[in-house]
């Protein structure tokens, strides 16, 4: 038989190995790094937030600046020098600005235009995709209509004609961006809504007379952040694949304010005559951004949807 002692330490073993609980921040980090794709996709685009973020300490040089550019350096290929000394590690565009620093300085602006457009529209789309979901009827209809509306244009087609009555500019392609985007969050939250709208949470609330603001933003919009926050991510990527499109069309922003989309533009002209370095290296730079940004979303809506879990 078993001494006292003996069984106290078999005890104590026993409790060593039980497994700590594991947190749902835990839980959620260990899905998503356990894709190595979606790993490296969240460096490199928190590099690039980085790097746009500090543009001003990193760039090279200021391509903005007139008394640091000079026609003379204009179109240098890659790794050339300036009359200076000067060297260009991607080459020089056509008004014989810094490639890297116009290309860190662009990045800055199209994810700007891309973070606060789908910030806004995400706010805006999510009050009236509660609000149609909450309160049926006549509101939920009309809100609905305008959505369905909307979404049968293509978004490029909005965004031109409400850029040609606003013009061009940082503000205008943001007020326009929104306008374009805030339909999809509307849809979405307003599906996810109505799945818990009929739950007996929900209906407790109601019971208890608690308001109409408190259900909607204290128990309602918790519940459909999760879908909210992968389609806000991947509208990102589409807004800032948007705002290139238009800038690159002419419609966008202007030349003192270029984006990598711009940037692309201004290049293009150059293409046939060999000097492919203006539009290559903020294309790949633009191609590299929408990547990252989509495969990051793509992972989140599978760690946030048990059902897409592979």
């Amino acid at each position: 038989m078993k001494t006292v002692a003996e069984n106290i330490a078999l005890g104590a073993a026993a409790g060593d190995k039980t497994e700590a609980v594991e947190t749902p921040f835990e839980r959620f980090r260990a899905s998503f790094f356990a894709s190595k794709v979606a790993s490296v996709a969240l460096v490199v685009l928190c590099s690039l937030i980085f790097v746009a973020v500090f543009a001003g300490f990193i760039s090279p040089t200021n391509p903005y600046d007139l008394a640091q550019v000079s026609v003379l350096d204009s179109k240098l290929p890659p790794g050339a020098k300036s009359f200076e000394g000067t060297a260009f590690w991607l080459g020089t565009d056509g008004a014989g600005r810094d490639l890297l620093s116009a290309m860190i300085y662009g990045l800055r602006i199209s994810l700007g235009v891309g973070v606060m457009s789908g910030i806004v529209a995400m706010i805006i789309g999510a009050a009236f995709g509660l609000i149609a979901a909450y309160f049926g009827g006549r509101t939920e209809n009309i809100i609905m209509r305008i959505v369905d509306i909307q979404l049968s244009f293509p978004a490029i087609l909005v965004a031109l004609i409400l850029l040609a009555i606003l013009g061009k500019g940082v503000d205008k392609i943001i007020i326009a961006l929104i306008i374009v985007q805030w339909a999809y969050y509307a849809r979405t939250v307003r599906g996810s809504a109505l799945v818990e709208r009929n739950k007996e949470y929900i209906e407790a609330a109601t019971c208890l007379a608690i308001g109409h603001r408190r259900i909607l933003f204290r128990h309602l919009l918790p519940n459909c952040m999760p879908p909210l926050i992968v389609v806000g991510t991947l509208q990102t990527a589409s807004a800032i694949s948007l705002e290139a499109t238009l800038s690159f069309l002419g419609v966008g922003l202007p030349v003192s304010e270029p984006s990598l989309g711009l940037l692309i533009a201004n290049g293009f002209d150059y293409m046939l005559s060999g000097k492919y370095w203006i539009s290559f290296f903020p294309g790949v730079a633009l191609l590299i951004t929408i990547v990252s940004i989509n495969l990051v979303g793509d992972q989140l809506r599978d760690v946030l949807n048990p059902r897409l879990e592979r």
